[in-house]
């Protein structure tokens, strides 16, 4: 409910402050057609004319809870080891701004991001997109707008145990033992009534919302998606991995035995966790070659 949303949102907080190296900034960037401006942070740009890879990062709260700057310091570990510039996104949340608020926030970063590419020493040809449960989602809604659109081509879509199905918990059951930690089908129900503004599960979406339902993949950028084997969303991701195979695109999947949502931000230095952090930044790194 708004209460307990409300709460949560202010207990949130950041997961570690960010550190000085590699450096970072806030900066507002233009917003889509009649829509605020977007926040943004920076970290490690380039000089202008490197050609450094690049990630456009969306950062995870089932769409209703959770902030960039909170991901600032985790995201300069990764920008360190891929020597890349990392850019993350403050887009609006719901229930507040219900769909496609929040996309036209990403892709607005996306397009500025591309355009800006000299100025931040960023090789166009090596952009990838990086998210985790909800960014996980949007980086699936992101990865197939900018194919829609035909203005952006998008090397890599990571996605971490990615939030990209409304009827999981609605419409369509799990069994007993899966999503019992963390996230929930309760959970599930509430975030994506939030972001649709309509009951989760019903019979149609707006187009382009729910990556699970979106009947074409062909053509999308290659992906990796990782998820645990009693997360919330293994079905969903495994089955969107097996569509995005038979669709011509590209896919490692990674289930990791026995991991709950969100385990390698929880439990970071599990060696469970960190296997998994070391395939995300491999899976980055053969993209970037």
């Amino acid at each position: 409910d708004a209460q307990t949303l409300e709460s949560v949102r202010r207990t949130g907080g950041e997961a570690a402050p960010p550190a000085a190296q590699p450096a970072w900034e806030r900066r507002l960037v233009p917003g889509a057609r009649g829509a605020p401006d977007v926040p943004v942070y920076i970290i490690n740009a380039g000089k202008a004319g490197d050609a450094r890879p690049a990630i456009l990062h969306l950062h995870g709260g089932g769409y209703v809870v959770g902030t960039a700057r909170s991901q600032v310091a985790y995201l300069q570990g990764v920008a360190r080891e891929l020597d890349c510039v990392i850019v993350t996104v403050e887009y609006r949340l719901a229930p507040e701004t219900p769909f496609p608020g929040s996309l036209e926030d990403n892709y607005a970063a996306l397009g500025w991001l591309f355009r800006s590419a000299y100025e931040l020493g960023i090789d166009r040809a090596r952009i990838a997109v990086l998210g985790e449960s909800a960014g996980g989602g949007h980086a699936a809604m992101l990865a197939i707008a900018a194919r829609d659109r035909g203005e952006f081509q998008l090397a890599l879509q990571v996605l971490s145990y990615p939030m990209l199905d409304d009827r999981t918990g609605s419409a369509r059951t799990v069994p007993k033992h899966i999503g019992r930690f963390i996230w929930t089908a309760y959970s599930n129900r509430y975030a994506w009534s939030a972001l649709l503004g309509q009951p989760a599960g019903s019979r149609r979406v707006p187009p382009g919302s729910v990556p699970a339902r979106v009947t074409d993949l062909s053509r999308l950028p290659p992906a990796f998606i990782g998820v645990g084997s009693i997360d919330l969303f293994v079905q969903e991701d495994v089955d969107y991995a097996r569509r995005l195979l038979e669709a011509g695109v590209a896919v490692e999947l990674q289930v990791v035995p026995g991991a709950y949502h969100a385990f390698d931000f929880i439990a970071a230095d599990a060696p469970l966790s960190k296997r998994f952090r070391a395939s995300q930044i491999g899976a980055l790194r053969r993209a970037f070659g």
